[in-house]
């Protein structure tokens, strides 16, 4: 039969039955599907972009082109399902997480009359998930772009963790456009170059390819909460269900790429220049600190006192008003969600 198929394919043409005979030693040198097994308790192996998982609204794509890749940045556009206000906010999220963790924002937000824009940036969620230069520059740009398609001019932001420092660099660079800005227990509130080793990215793609213990993992997603509850449990299984994916490796170093992103590219020292009225809602009980697991863990002592760090950035943002939540961890939004709530529509003047 595959000589049978090998006449054939040398009379369609020598091309063709060169392709036949690479693709066939590829095969036969393959050791075919690994046997180790994806354990119970995550499911099964799912795609570096969480192609298998549905987020809570249609999912639509910008394409972007960025160092000659041809990329998509994935969305999506919530209407008000209040009395409609003409206001859009837009709600970036952090380095371990994807858009759809906003779920409980957005409907508030849209029972409230706005429309809410809920990306996943580049790098993360079902966007690409893309070898390219990160910076928090490029990261605001893109998602000026976004609204440009939209047709939105001006926004209102939050942003968590990671997504604080692009919302900071966002409002910076797009003065303009930003209507108000909440900050949710944001890293970069401290420069951590000031007490933390640099890194290779070699170091940090190494811990991040050896990341596949579901139980390592879910232990690091607990100290993200004060109190952990099994509503959480998606995050870790999520994550640990990506390290069955052939594409991993490249999943591990995007998200090299973007520590290396938060470490080199600081924001804290642009909070005097913020000129966007801006709220901060701050965990009371969060120690969040990059470099766990790649420095000493004595150069992490200090770091993350989130009470200390946030009345000093609320000092700083000129007119900036502090919303302090006790025993709340790193993410208030899910973690306190009525307090949450409260604060960010009195904020922003709409109906509670």
């Amino acid at each position: 039969m595959r000589s049978s198929l090998a006449t054939q394919l040398w009379k369609a043409g020598p091309i063709a039955l060169s392709l036949f005979l690479f693709l066939d030693s590829a095969r036969a040198a393959s050791p075919g599907p690994s046997r180790t097994p994806v354990p119970h308790s995550t499911g099964r192996a799912i795609g570096i972009a969480l192609e298998e998982l549905d987020y809570p609204w249609p999912v639509h794509f910008l394409p972007l082109t960025l160092d000659g890749q041809d990329l998509r940045m994935a969305y999506m556009d919530v209407a008000p399902t209040g009395a409609a206000n003409a206001r859009t906010v837009l709600l970036l999220h952090g380095k371990n997480f994807s858009g759809e963790y906003w779920e409980s924002t957005a409907r508030f937000l849209a029972a409230a009359g706005f429309r809410v824009v809920v990306p996943d940036q580049i790098g993360f969620g079902k966007s690409s998930i893309a070898e390219i230069r990160y910076s928090f520059d490029r990261l605001a740009a893109n998602t000026a772009k976004l609204l440009d398609s939209l047709e939105v001019q001006r926004v209102s932001l939050i942003g968590h963790s990671m997504g604080g420092m692009l919302a900071v660099r966002f409002v910076r660079n797009f003065p303009t456009r930003s209507e108000a800005l909440m900050l949710a227990n944001p890293i970069g509130l401290e420069d951590y170059r000031a007490k933390l080793p640099a890194v290779s990215l070699e170091s940090v793609y190494a811990k991040e390819l050896a990341n596949t213990d579901p139980e390592k993992i879910r232990a690091f997603y607990r100290r993200y909460f004060a109190e952990w509850k099994s509503d959480y449990e998606r995050f870790p299984q999520t994550r640990a269900r990506i390290a069955g994916s052939g594409d991993f490796p490249r999943y591990a170093m995007v998200s090299a790429l973007t520590y290396e992103m938060v470490y080199e590219q600081p924001v804290r020292h642009e909070f005097s220049l913020i000129q966007t009225p801006t709220l901060l809602v701050i965990g009371q009980a969060d120690r969040t600190t990059i470099g766990r697991g790649l420095v000493p863990e004595e150069a992490l002592q200090g770091l993350g006192n989130y009470p200390a760090l946030g009345k000093a950035a609320a000092a700083d943002i000129p007119g900036s008003r502090l919303v302090e939540l006790p025993n709340v961890g790193h993410l208030p939004q899910l973690e306190a969600p009525d307090r949450f709530r409260t604060a960010v529509l009195e904020f922003l003047g709409a109906p509670r």
